[in-house]
């Protein structure tokens, strides 16, 4: 079966884009989130930006398919003028990981409907045509334990099929009295099944998912 363990996200924060029309501005942004709880401080950090702003829509998307959550939010806006287009710029980009913020500032001229869409979308494009754009791997972390005498085989395994270490450490065992050694590990997703059984397949070596 085939593993889909890549997605694109933008490198970096955006720098702040501005499109106008018909008097009023909008103010575009893009940043890179891994989990909706970091919306609503960068909301709160756009509104002291932006202390004269009454709308600030956004979009956001987390996850690959099938396990995607997204939100789009008009923020007073007529219905569906201003968070779905821009969450139909983060799905024309491709991206995932991803938050987009638009912030209007009303110029004294009503836009309608269609106008407001078109507004919207703009800003939300311009915003990500600025962003470098990366592929990023869906990684699988790994807890390896082992006696301090299985260091090496341990070691080789993970130099042989190129393993990222996130984190390792020693420690006495009560019982033995012996070492005991921790590695953290990750691989991409698509490999996880394989480097399980490797580590799971060795004598007196312990390996779970984290």
């Amino acid at each position: 079966m085939e593993h889909n363990d890549t997605f694109q996200t933008i490198a970096f924060e955006s720098e702040e884009i501005l499109f106008k029309e018909k008097g009023s501005k909008f103010f575009g942004y893009a940043f890179p989130i891994e989990h909706e709880d970091e919306v609503k401080p960068i909301i709160e950090i756009l509104k002291k930006q932006h202390p004269h702003a009454v709308h600030f829509c956004y979009a956001y998307q987390l996850g690959i398919a099938p396990n995607i959550s997204y939100r789009a939010n008009d923020d007073g806006e007529p219905g569906n003028t201003a968070g779905a287009p821009i969450y139909g710029q983060i799905q024309s980009f491709g991206l995932t990981n991803v938050l987009v913020v638009v912030v209007r500032i009303f110029g004294g001229v009503k836009l309608g409907v269609g106008g407001l869409i078109t507004a919207y979308k703009t800003t939300a494009q311009m915003t990500l045509e600025v962003c470098e754009i990366i592929e990023k791997t869906i990684d699988v972390p790994f807890l390896i334990s082992f006696d301090y005498k299985n260091m090496n085989k341990v070691m080789r395994v993970i130099k042989e099929k190129k393993l990222d270490i996130v984190s390792q450490e020693m420690e006495m065992d009560e019982n033995s009295g012996l070492p005991i050694g921790r590695i953290t590990i990750k691989t991409r997703k698509k490999n996880a099944e394989t480097v399980f059984g490797i580590f799971d397949l060795m004598f007196e070596i312990d390996i779970k998912i984290i």
